[in-house]
């Protein structure tokens, strides 16, 4: 298929400035497979700007059962009327994975409806995307994709964690907004504790967290609040993780006791049959002496006679 990325759909938005809701484009193919795009005027999770989304639109529903994937190479460009480029996402070397967990992913673009228009790229209220692309790999069916690796934010997570984690982001509007960091360079090292934090204690049952796992949150919650991440939310739930926990701590003791207290009991019972059973030995122990002795006396009262 090439490792060249190839102009795969060209796309105009009129009265790009009047919308407002999700926009989505014609199905069209790449590499064998059908896809589409989405826009999202406003943005959202607490972003300004623009966000294009790249996605499956298979229109042979049989051959997107559970299992399926596609691993694609893409970037967006930005055109005026007469063609000429304005804007380029950023080239990433890496490939995406869209798969039955991932269907879809995007580009965050920094730029405002303001911004959009001062630059050119809405001359007559009209927005010209292009996309790019190379089709790696498409697998109609394998037994499972939920443990393929797949990218969120530059951080590579199990593709069955996508949905929660992307779902945590989009909830709190606040929390979008904490990605915009002072220390740029160490913006990647703070999305990967966040959505460890989140992994951990969003995703994981709490009562299941071990103490280590405890001990670690609370360790990279403590380094994101110092880095001015606003994690009340998160902080909530390690406290209920650890509250649950200690209940779950309490209960497997009470569980313990319980049946050591069983165990006692059946012990005593097996014990008092034992004691029974002792006194009835005893007692016939001591009526065959008393017989002995019976007939002892009795033998000797005969041979004095």
């Amino acid at each position: 298929m090439g490792t060249e990325l190839k102009k795969a759909f060209s796309w105009e938005i009129d009265n790009f400035s009047e919308r407002t809701d999700m926009i989505k484009s014609d199905p069209f193919s790449s590499g064998g497979c059908n896809w589409c795009l989405k826009v999202h005027p406003k943005g959202y999770i607490g972003q300004d700007g623009l966000i294009l989304f790249l996605g499956v639109g298979d229109v042979h529903p049989e051959s997107l059962r559970r299992g399926w994937k596609r691993r694609v190479r893409f970037c967006f460009v930005f055109l005026d009327q007469s063609g000429q480029e304005l804007y380029r996402t950023p080239r990433e070397d890496s490939s995406r994975l869209f798969c039955h967990e991932v269907p879809g992913c995007g580009r965050i673009i920094k730029f405002t409806l303001n911004e959009l228009q001062e630059k050119g790229f809405l001359e007559n209220n009209q927005l010209r995307v292009e996309i790019y692309m190379n089709v790696l790999e498409v697998v109609h069916q394998v037994e499972s994709t939920v443990n393929d690796m797949v990218d969120f934010h530059g951080v590579q997570i199990p593709a069955s964690q996508f949905g929660p984690v992307d779902k945590t982001f989009k909830e709190l509007p606040d929390f979008g907004l904490d990605l915009e960091l002072k220390r740029k360079g160490s913006q990647r090292g703070y999305m990967k504790q966040l959505i460890c934090l989140i992994q951990t204690l969003i995703i994981k049952p709490p009562h299941s967290l071990s103490l280590l796992e405890l001990s670690n949150a609370q360790s990279d919650l403590s380094v994101l609040t110092e880095a001015g991440f606003k994690l009340d939310w998160l902080r909530s739930k390690l406290e209920e993780a650890s509250l649950a926990r200690e209940k779950a701590r309490v209960q497997q003791l009470e569980e313990r006791v319980k049946n050591v207290e069983l165990d006692l009991s059946d012990l005593k019972v097996e014990l008092e049959k034992e004691k029974i059973k002792s006194a009835a030995i005893v007692s016939s122990f001591e009526f065959i002496d008393f017989l002995i002795k019976r007939v002892f006396l009795c033998c000797f009262s005969i041979s004095k006679h």
